[in-house]
């Protein structure tokens, strides 16, 4: 489906940039949606129909057998009308423009959703880490966090870790920065090591943002989690913690799946003994006695009440979408449902939760952790818990009350919730010209 010819035109005169990308034409295209839906002014969707600001940068390290690498790395800043930029930095070998154009414009949404003061950014680099040593991957991050340097900082834009990158990556990022400007900067990232100034529950907070939502769902729609059915498709950070904390609520995994397949047991899995596994060995492969399924989207067709899509985008689509056998879709993933396998989940009652509420708890607690810095005091792991279920449920309730309000699905009501806060701000400051 392509958008509606007002938003494509609005973004016209750089459609050769990122065009092709297929999740940024479902990006454009959810966003067309729901601005249609709220009846968005035409200048405001001209405005956010495309990013503030684009950076492309070359990153060249020296290899480990001497040769000079070339890498592509960006910086994509879309919207900063209710504050600094914030969004994550990827490593993966297939990022590209549009990837980062969509997950930018999510950030914007995703941050006015929760209602936090924030804009939406994101950024990547096209590179396998996995192919790297220590020291290729620490060089990689310092040079490009000196490439992005004129576009970052703790009151312009705040990275954080994605796919591919974790708090050690941040304490290079800040350090980087740090010696850059001639004094310690802790709140240019998030995501850092508690040590080096990180937050308490930061590298849990997205998978237990998921677990808040399912349980408002389960309320919502007057199911237990004790004894309820759950798959996890992505099992990372986000899916094994996500995993976790549904298993200590009494639910049963049946399934679960990473890059090297997918394990299927209707009987259900043991959640803890794989993720001590996943710990040691760096994935699932070699887990007990049973036979792991070779492709990994097996955790997706497991009959269950909840699945939980923790991987990488685009993992539902329109060819696969009718083997999905859930009640609940929990979107722990960004962007990982297709347009038009929305359509066919709505028609058949999947009830969903969005990404960009589903999976809020990182950024979340990624201002608190910026909150903290810039304070220079730090809150207990309960109390970052407590405000950042508060904060998720908050935002659960206020969809669910639009979706029935406007009679559309969650996803749409998200969005127009989101994309209202950010025209409202908008609207009060103006355009300077």
């Amino acid at each position: 489906m392509r958008p509606p010819s007002s938003i494509a035109h609005a973004a016209s005169d750089t459609d050769t940039l990122w065009s092709g990308s297929p999740v940024w034409q479902r990006t454009l295209v959810n966003f067309s949606r729901a601005a249609e839906l709220i009846n968005l002014d035409a200048n405001i969707i001209a405005r956010l129909s495309r990013p503030e600001r684009i950076m492309v940068v070359s990153i060249p390290i020296r290899s480990d057998d001497g040769k000079v690498k070339v890498y592509t790395g960006y910086r994509v800043q879309h919207n900063d009308s209710r504050g600094p930029y914030k969004g994550g930095v990827r490593f993966a070998p297939d990022v590209d423009l549009g990837e980062v154009c969509s997950l930018a414009m999510q950030m914007t949404w995703k941050t006015a959703l929760i209602g936090l003061p924030l804009g939406g950014a994101k950024g990547g680099v096209t590179v396998d880490p996995t192919t790297l040593s220590h020291r290729e991957v620490q060089e990689l991050t310092r040079r490009y966090t000196t490439e992005i340097m004129p576009i970052i900082g703790p009151k312009v834009d705040i990275p954080a870790p994605d796919m591919g990158t974790n708090e050690r990556h941040m304490a290079w990022m800040m350090d980087t920065y740090s010696a850059k400007v001639g004094h310690t900067t802790p709140d240019v990232v998030t995501g850092k090591p508690v040590s080096v100034g990180g937050s308490l529950l930061r590298r849990e907070a997205t998978g237990k943002g998921v677990v808040y939502n399912i349980e408002e769902a389960c309320s919502h729609l007057g199911l237990t989690l004790s004894g309820l059915r759950f798959a996890v498709h992505g099992f990372g950070n986000v899916g094994s913690v996500a995993g976790l904390e549904m298993v200590r609520r009494g639910a049963v995994c049946v399934a679960v799946a990473d890059v090297h397949g997918a394990l299927v047991d209707p009987k259900g899995l043991d959640i803890q003994s794989m993720v001590a596994h996943a710990q040691t060995h760096g994935s699932l492969q070699g887990y007990g006695d049973q036979s792991m399924i070779a492709d990994p989207r097996e955790a997706l067709y497991a009959p269950c009440d909840v699945l939980i899509p923790a991987a990488q985008g685009n993992v539902i689509t329109k060819d696969n979408v009718r083997k999905l056998q859930c009640r609940v879709l929990a979107e722990a993933a960004n962007a990982p449902t297709m347009t038009e396998a929305d359509d066919v989940l709505n028609e058949a009652g999947v009830f969903m939760i969005p990404d960009i509420l589903c999976n809020a708890g990182g950024v979340t607690v990624s201002y608190f952790e910026w909150v903290q810095g810039g304070m220079h005091f730090f809150w207990s792991a309960d109390e970052i818990d407590s405000r950042l279920s508060r904060l998720l449920r908050q935002a659960f309730s206020r969809v669910v009350a639009e979706s029935k309000r406007l009679n559309v699905t969650m996803r749409k009501a998200s969005l127009a919730l989101a994309i209202r806060s950010v025209d409202e701000v908008m609207r009060s400051r103006g355009l300077y010209a």
